[in-house]
């Protein structure tokens, strides 16, 4: 849902504001946010766009006092409702009373060994004056119902790992919400949502927003949502605010491949004949499982050796815990994955490497990423210091990066630096198959679209296997050669993009398509 929510009444208090805010990395460099000043009166929404690695996240933070590892404040102020989050005292006033935060990652907000009840129950006593048993009971399951989750006994006694990547991400709004903050800073919140789940937190987070005079700070990669439901937007560029103004309204949905007199070559190119190779990877009959919870049913899956194969499905249909399956990572429950060599070395490490969807969180912070790079060439490859040392550097041009990052940390990369970083690592084993679990999803488009070319890149001139899991529809028709679609752990729907993304015959895979902006493919002619 991207229509614009009911207008409001411009508010004359202030309730947020940032003068002349400069954050830097402690060890010296180039600052992450240079002189970011705004104001955000209450009721009001200020969408934040620009590239990843421009300064967004960094921004939104700074309204809850908080600045990435590596990073230190070198100038400037934050105040809010008057007081100031970097101020130790201030800051247990404001978090989760005044100002809540709602990122993309639920993960990081719910504790994985303590139950949903229990974690909003806690919320609700520590973030409001509610204090009574039953009055705070009945305040979770106001909250849970506000979000659209069921309040009944059974599933305020699921742990997070027992709910969906959607209901994840709305238990950590409704604790977001749990003691009624004036301020609400939504870091991209779903952009880790199936098209589906994504459209309906949109329609959740507009009616949140509407509540009242509560402000928001929204910083997202999409447009339509930007324009629906903010009351104004500020760009940044490398760490700079370069312009603030009214939201403008998103182009009318246009296909994603180009209809310019004649198909795209993307659509001629994912509809041609099938590879005659051998199978690189052979999945047969697999069945995987959470604890004692089934989540892999009979899984069947052929991925031809230096082809692209896309694995879409809804949130909590299965696709991480596949995409770990063919890695390694995960137990199976029964069934075969089987990997078949077409030639050349065996490499530094195992033939199927996961490149996961999350960098900062491969990444350990505290360590260089020469560091990073040196463990597995120097480990597991066995190579002589220098030899690693020259390997990196080889790495590191493979993915399109300079060699002044391999002094740099984790925190002091933009998203997609980090993620470059982490497939250089998993390049440096030498693998023969890619499987890569949401690597764009954080990313804004033009970043996403570079690290698919150099995927894509990649697999021409190392002759590599990619099995891309994506939520990311236009991606998977402009890149993969074959998609699979995944519902409720079965594979419903296999074969030709071309095929599957226009005439889709699986009711799940048509449900998928029907929340996209507009066709992923042109049907060739």
């Amino acid at each position: 849902m991207t229509g614009r929510a009911t207008p409001r009444p411009r508010a004359a208090e202030t309730l947020a504001e940032i003068s002349g805010l400069t954050l830097g990395p402690v060890a010296g460099g180039p600052p992450v946010l240079r002189d970011a000043s705004l104001s955000l009166p209450a009721g009001r929404v200020l969408g934040v766009v620009g590239r990843s690695g421009s300064g967004k996240s960094s921004l939104a933070h700074g309204l809850l006092g908080h600045v990435r590892p590596g990073l230190e404040v070198r100038s400037g102020t934050v105040r809010v409702a008057g007081l100031d989050p970097f101020d130790r005292s201030d800051a247990r006033r404001l978090r989760g009373r005044v100002v809540s935060f709602l990122g993309q990652d639920p993960a990081s907000a719910l504790n994985p060994a303590l139950r949903i009840g229990g974690q909003i129950a806690e919320a609700v006593r520590l973030r409001s004056p509610v204090k009574d048993r039953d009055t705070v009971r009945a305040r979770v399951g106001e909250l849970l119902l506000s979000v659209r989750l069921p309040a009944d006994r059974e599933f305020l006694g699921r742990l997070p790992g027992q709910v969906s990547g959607g209901q994840a991400q709305r238990v950590a709004l409704a604790l977001a919400l749990a003691g009624r903050p004036r301020l609400l800073v939504l870091d991209e919140p779903t952009s880790g949502l199936d098209p589906v789940l994504a459209d309906g937190m949109r329609a959740l987070l507009a009616e949140v927003l509407c509540q009242g005079d509560r402000a928001a700070l929204l910083v997202s990669h999409d447009p339509a949502w930007i324009g629906s439901v903010a009351d104004d937007v500020v760009r940044l560029e490398a760490g700079r605010i370069t312009g603030r103004g009214a939201p403008v309204a998103p182009s009318p949905p246009r296909s994603r491949a180009a209809q310019d007199g004649g198909s795209h070559p993307e659509a001629a190119r994912v509809t041609a004949a099938e590879p005659t190779v051998a199978g690189a990877l052979s999945v047969r009959r697999l069945h995987a499982v959470h604890g004692r919870v089934p989540v892999l049913h009979d899984v069947s899956l052929t991925v031809p050796a230096g082809s692209c194969t896309a694995v879409v499905g809804a949130s909590g249909s299965g696709k991480t815990t596949l995409a770990r399956c063919l890695a390694g990572l995960h137990p199976k429950a029964s069934g075969t994955v089987e990997w078949s060599g077409t030639g050349g070395s065996a490499g530094r490490g195992a033939p199927v490497q996961l490149v996961a969807q999350d960098a900062r969180g491969a990444l350990n912070p505290r360590e260089s990423v020469g560091v990073a790079l040196a463990r597995p060439l120097r480990g597991v490859g066995g190579l002589p210091a220098r030899d690693a040392s020259d390997e990196a550097v080889r790495l590191l041009g493979l993915v399109g990066l300079d060699t002044d990052v391999l002094g740099r940390r984790p925190g002091e990369l933009s998203g997609g630096q980090r993620q470059r970083v982490a497939l250089a690592r998993t390049l440096a084993a030498e693998p023969r198959v890619l499987v890569c679990d949401e690597i764009t999803s954080a990313l804004d488009p033009d970043t996403a679209g570079r690290v698919l070319d150099l995927l894509d890149s990649l697999r021409r001139t190392l002759g590599l296997t990619v099995v891309m899991v994506t939520h990311d529809l236009a991606a998977a028709a402009g890149r993969a050669d074959q998609v699979a679609v995944l519902d409720a752990g079965r594979v419903v729907e296999a074969g030709r993009a071309g095929r599957v993304l226009v005439n889709p015959e699986h009711p799940a895979t048509r449900n998928l398509l029907a929340h996209e902006d507009g066709p992923v493919l042109t049907a060739p002619e």
